[in-house]
This record gives C-alpha cells, sequence and structure tokens, in this order.
C-alpha cells in the first residue's frame, strides 16, 4: 500500500513542490535539581510498558584490526521510519559503552530475536561481558555485522544520521540489505509489562 502512494505521488508529481516551512526547534532543558519532574519515572515506565514491543539485537563489527570482538547491545526501541529512502532507527542511551563502537564501526545489522530467544537477549544486556562468547552468526552481506543465527529477521544498515532525544540518541540507518528467516515456526520474541512473551493465536 505505501509502495502504491509512492509510485502514484511520483507519476503526479509535475510541478515543483511547495517549499516547506521550517518550524522553530523548541526548547529542550533537563529538570534542575529543585524542580520536580514532570512525569515520575517509575509510572512513566509503567504505563509505557502496556505498549508491546519486538526485541532485537543492534551489532556492529569491530572498527579495529587488533582482533577486538564485535559489538551488541539488546534493544527494544528499533522502527522502521521511511520506504523511500528506505531509513530505519533505533534509540540508544546517551551512557551506552556500546554505542560509541558502533558510531565509530558507521554500520550496524539489527537482528529481529525470535520467540526461542530470551537467553540470547538476557546476554545482549549485560554490560561489560563478551556478548559474543557461544554466540552462532555470520556476516551481513554489505556491512561485515554479526548476523545472528536463529533471529526472525535482519537487517544490514550503515549509520545515516544521529539526533538527540533526551537521556538517548537516535540513530537513523539506512537500510543496505534485509532478508528474514527460511524457517520461523516460533515468530518473534515480544517485550510487554516487564517480561517476555510472544505471539498467539
Amino acid at each position: 500500500m505505501a509502495e502504491a502512494a509512492v509510485r502514484y505521488l511520483r507519476s503526479v508529481r509535475t510541478a515543483a513542490p511547495e517549499p516547506v516551512e521550517v518550524l522553530p526547534r523548541p526548547e529542550l532543558r533537563c529538570v534542575g535539581e529543585d524542580e520536580r519532574a514532570p512525569v515520575d519515572p517509575a509510572e512513566f515506565r509503567r504505563v509505557l510498558g502496556n505498549f508491546p514491543t519486538g526485541v532485537a539485537v543492534i551489532t556492529a563489527p569491530s572498527a579495529t584490526t587488533s582482533g577486538t570482538s564485535p559489538a551488541g547491545f539488546a534493544c527494544q526501541s528499533f522502527t522502521s521510519l521511511s520506504l523511500d529512502p528506505p531509513l530505519v532507527a533505533f534509540m540508544v542511551g546517551r551512557g551506552s559503552t556500546t554505542w560509541p563502537r558502533i558510531a565509530r564501526a558507521g554500520v550496524f545489522c539489527v537482528n529481529v530475536l525470535g520467540a526461542h530467544q530470551s537467553e540470547l537477549c538476557r546476554a545482549f544486556a549485560v554490560s561489560g561481558a563478551d556478548k559474543f562468547a557461544g554466540v552462532a552468526y555470520d556476516a551481513a552481506p554489505v556491512s561485515g555485522s554479526p548476523r545472528l543465527s536463529g533471529a526472525v529477521a535482519w537487517i544490514d544498515c550503515a549509520i545515516h544520521a544521529v539526533h538527540t532525544g533526551g537521556d538517548h540518541l537516535i540513530v537513523v540507518g539506512r537500510v543496505d540489505a534485509l532478508g528474514t528467516a527460511a524457517d520461523d515456526p516460533d515468530g518473534p520474541l515480544l517485550f510487554h509489562r516487564g517480561r517476555f512473551t510472544r505471539l498467539s493465536d
């Protein structure tokens, strides 16, 4: 449906598009120590936990030739962004120790985890450990980022842009290749109300 809309808009585009008005950027600032936060963080987390998400592991190849291991972290905040050009996005905390390694590599692979991979997700959520120990993977075709075995889908990307978003960064990736598992009997891994779950009939 989206592809049909894009084709239609291209077919009727005859005149130069109207200039787009640039809106002023909102003023964003941190809450001061003497101010009350507008929303309680625990309540924010509880309410937003009612929105179920998929679970992915973002991976990147080693950015050096010294033999260091690849980079990776578990991510719930992944989304598709644009069809033309093909863009995706994920959010990562500013304090992440893995993000600088992905940024240096300039590329990444989104591995959409299957329902049977909750333990793998937990392993990639740990900070400081060798997350790839005992993990089967091959190289994504364009970026060379780790493509995890058993993932239901993979999206191979180059970093397109990075934006600030409060205490997180919004990373936009240009999709260079993608695919799905040949056999996916269990569907994707989901996260809802603080626990893993799966699709059911």
